[in-house]
């Protein structure tokens, strides 16, 4: 066996070559409005944040970030400049401290954030480093113990490894933060001409070539035409500048009345409420008064859904959203940008713990825009679960099976892919060799969409998302409107004389106008919300309602991953082809089910692929020294990961959308370590040189030079490993179960048709309403219920109006 990652050892991989309508509506478009919409909050994109960190505490980060990315001179070693330019600039000297420092200050809005300050400042005194790192830090020489900031490179190396796999677990926490963040800041960071100094040197392009030519393109038709004097001479040229949704789409930043006026066109009769003279400009007082039929809190899978139905049915929609929206033709493909503009909380998001990094969608189309296109029907065993042991007949119903064939169909959902990428055909090669089973993935993209940008947004739409499909029937029928950066603040309800419920009247939301918190109110006959399972709770809980369900029973689906290292050597029959990159192609393609139904329970881990672009490949990979940090980022794009997926039976808390407590359970956890051992035995299958994990003792193995014996002895170990207590890190990007659907409210936060047990005409409908854990793929399951929960609000709306009517 062969461990890799001596502190002072330099190699590198081989060099890769290349690498490379119908109008209800007449309504004029704003075309400024809407690309400042996805373009103000380039304003904010690091280095932009403002650090605010102490002198004492920049010293010390400064000295971590040179830990974790040091200068190293290896011109001896090669004499190729960018692995030379790569290996030679530190992240101090990449003005990295700067950054992390904003994000730490006005980004990171995790509850421990207390933690990385504090640390920061006890290792930048003496006393505090003696008592942080030990031994590490005494000197021969007065003053006989030295700040973590003069320390030579070689004891940081050492002090900040044993930290990372040392007992206490505060201090683990405090390395594991710094380490993901700076690693993420210096691998996303861009200057002027969206370029980073290490992409060439690891082999990764950045945004793909075609698409970098279209924005340089509509960056100069900008410069010339001062956004908004440019008028095109046909609708579906504006489609193609603004996106599909450019006519339902209402920016609250540009001037009132503009905005005013295209709502009131729309259909939708709005109060403008002045102030009085001796009022204060707080944010408490309503600046605006709308009405519709239904409002809808979320345009993600749940919230898209249901609006595209009931606008479709005739009915007034009000869509707010959270995030921004991000035209095919204004997105940056660049990920850090794409993680603060389209992710929650920035991509910044984890467990209270930091045991788990979780991502979610915060954007006009939520998850369906950000997500990597697998659309998996909800498997048979969990339907009979569902409906058996929970009672719930929906998903034994008609309507059920019909809420999936129209949501599959309106998608396009289909099987085929023409050109397989990097990860996805090593996941395929490795199962029939081995003789494990191996599948296509449903996709909600055409056959030869070979993307592996789809976690940062669909450049050409060919990703069937909410944005693509449901929010567009939205916009098409003439009757409804989406408002972007615009934050749910409560529910409305009230008490009718005769009513034991009370009643939901609509909705307080509030959004940012010249720099100031304005709110409006929203008055509506339906209210649904579909914020996600991380913000539906926090928003419920806002809003009144007491239910203990509330906030409970959420669901992650944690993921473990392996890597493989697969050598692209100049004049060698290279395999996969090395042209073949592993952050291009379609993201998923195949997936292998050969523990996913461990024992017959219906629960284990499925075998799927990831999309990791620098930034997210830096944060998850071992970190053992800087040199070897640096060895590992120059194989990046011949390295192929595979992931466990564990259908959870633990559980955990969402106490606000930022804090969230979560414990994997023993069972949980072994199921992820057999599925890391399937996915070792994969890569090593399919002609992995190199294998490992991503635990952080960094062991790895050459499959070529080992015996069999050595081999299975290295799967058994690092497959058994303990994958809890920050000792590996896990990533969710699937949470749901945290307001669950149920027959009793003592069990559960709303009933199957979608509303809450405690407020009338309040429905809920995105992932939080899952019953269980789902164990696949959730986009295609929570449409489905939100096309079921859509035509329980339209029974609503139906009978309001024929009692208006009678009246």
């Amino acid at each position: 066996m062969e461990q890799k990652g001596e502190r002072d050892h330099v190699s590198f991989a081989p060099k890769a070559n290349g690498g490379k309508q119908d109008d209800h509506t007449v309504i004029e478009v704003d075309m400024q409005g809407l690309l400042e919409a996805g373009d103000h909050r380039r304003q904010r994109q690091p280095p932009y944040y403002v650090n605010s960190l102490s002198s004492w505490e920049m010293e010390t980060l400064t000295a971590m970030c040179d830990t974790f990315l040091p200068s190293v001179d290896v011109s001896d070693v090669t004499t190729d400049e960018a692995i030379v330019k790569f290996f030679s600039t530190s992240a101090s000297m990449a003005g990295t401290p700067e950054r992390v420092g904003g994000l730490i200050c006005q980004r990171l809005k995790h509850p421990k954030k207390w933690l990385l300050r504090v640390s920061l400042w006890v290792l930048s005194t003496w006393i505090g480093s003696l008592v942080l790192c030990g031994r590490g830090c005494l000197s021969s020489e007065f003053p006989y113990v030295q700040r973590f900031a003069l320390l030579s490179r070689q004891r940081r190396e050492e002090i900040v490894f044993s930290l990372s796999l040392g007992y206490f677990h505060l201090l683990r926490m405090f390395v594991k933060s710094l380490k993901l963040l700076i690693l993420y800041v210096f691998f996303t960071q861009v200057d002027e001409k969206n370029d980073n100094l290490s992409w060439k040197a690891i082999g990764y392009s950045g945004p793909d070539l075609e698409h970098k030519i279209q924005s340089q393109q509509l960056k100069k038709l900008r410069q010339i035409t001062g956004y908004g004097e440019y008028e095109l001479e046909e609708d579906g040229g504006k489609q193609e500048f603004c996106g599909p949704l450019y006519r339902g789409l209402i920016n609250l930043k540009i001037p009132r009345g503009m905005a005013f006026d295209k709502l009131r066109r729309l259909g939708f009769p709005i109060s403008v409420m002045s102030r009085k003279t001796n009022v204060p400009s707080t944010i408490s007082y309503p600046s605006l008064l709308i009405q519709c039929d239904a409002v809808v809190i979320g345009s993600g899978s749940g919230g898209g859904v249901v609006a595209g139905v009931l606008a479709k049915a005739g009915y007034k929609v009000l869509v707010l959203e959270k995030g921004n929206y991000c035209a095919r033709n204004n997105l940056s493909l660049l990920e850090g940008q794409t993680l603060d503009q389209m992710y929650l909380s920035g991509g910044l998001l984890a467990t209270d713990d930091m045991g788990m990094l979780v991502l979610a969608g915060s954007t006009v189309g939520g998850g369906s825009t950000i997500n990597w296109s697998a659309s998996i029907r909800t498997p048979e065993h969990v339907t009979k679960e569902w409906c058996d042991r929970y009672e719930l007949e929906l998903f034994d119903s008609k309507l059920y099976k019909e809420a999936m064939d129209v949501v599959c169909e309106k998608m396009g959902v289909q099987s085929e892919f023409q050109n397989e990428g990097f990860n996805n055909a090593v996941l395929r090669r490795g199962c029939q060799e081995l003789g494990y089973p191996v599948s296509n993935i449903p996709r909600n993209s055409v056959a030869d969409h070979y993307c592996g940008w789809c976690g940062l947004g669909c450049k050409d739409g060919r990703k069937k998302g909410t944005s693509e499909t449901w929010l567009v029937d939205l916009v098409n029928s003439g009757n409804g409107a989406i408002l972007p950066d615009c934050e749910a603040i409560k529910v409305l309800n009230k008490r009718k004389k005769g009513r034991g419920r009370k009643t939901a009247t609509g909705v307080a939301f509030e959004f940012v106008y010249e720099g100031v918190k304005e709110i409006c109110v929203v008055e509506s006959k339906v209210t649904v919300v579909a914020c996600g399972a991380l913000s539906t709770p926090a928003l419920l809980k806002r809003s009144g309602l007491k239910n203990a369900n509330i906030g409970k029973n959420l669901h992650l689906h944690p993921v473990a991953m392996s890597w493989g290292y697969f050598p692209d050597t100049p004049f060698t029959n290279a395999w996969p082809e090395g042209e073949k990159k592993s952050y291009e192609g379609g993201i998923m393609t195949a997936m292998s089910t050969v523990v996913a139904n461990f024992d017959g329970s219906g629960y284990g881990a499925l075998i799927q692929t990831p999309s990791l672009h620098p930034g997210t490949f830096s944060m998850l990979m071992p970190w053992v020294s800087g040199i070897d940090m640096k060895n590992r980022m120059c194989r990046f794009s011949r390295t192929a990961h595979i992931f466990a997926l564990g259908r959870d039976r633990g559980s955990g808390t969402v106490l606000s959308q930022n804090s969230i407590s979560y414990q994997m359970e023993a069972t949980d956890e072994e199921n992820l370590k057999r599925g890391l051992e399937k996915v070792l035995r994969i890569l090593a299958a399919a002609g992995a040189e190199e294998i490992g994990t991503h635990h952080s003792g960094g062991k790895t193995i050459n499959v070529k030079k080992v015996s069999s014996h050595e081999f299975e002895r290295f799967v058994k170990e690092e497959s058994s490993k303990p994958l809890r207590g920050l000792s590996t890190p896990l990533c969710s990007a699937h949470q749901m179960g945290s307001c669950r659907m149920g027959v009793d409210p003592k069990k559960s936060a709303v009933n199957q048709m979608g509303e809450t047990w405690e407020v009338e005409g309040l429905f809920v409908a995105d992932t939080s309403v899952f019953p269980t854990a789902l164990g696949v793929n959730p986009m295609v399951t929570v449409q489905a219920i939100a096309y079921c929960t859509a035509q329980s609000a339209l029974e609503v709306l139906r009978r309001k109006k024929c009692r208006l009517r009678s009246n």
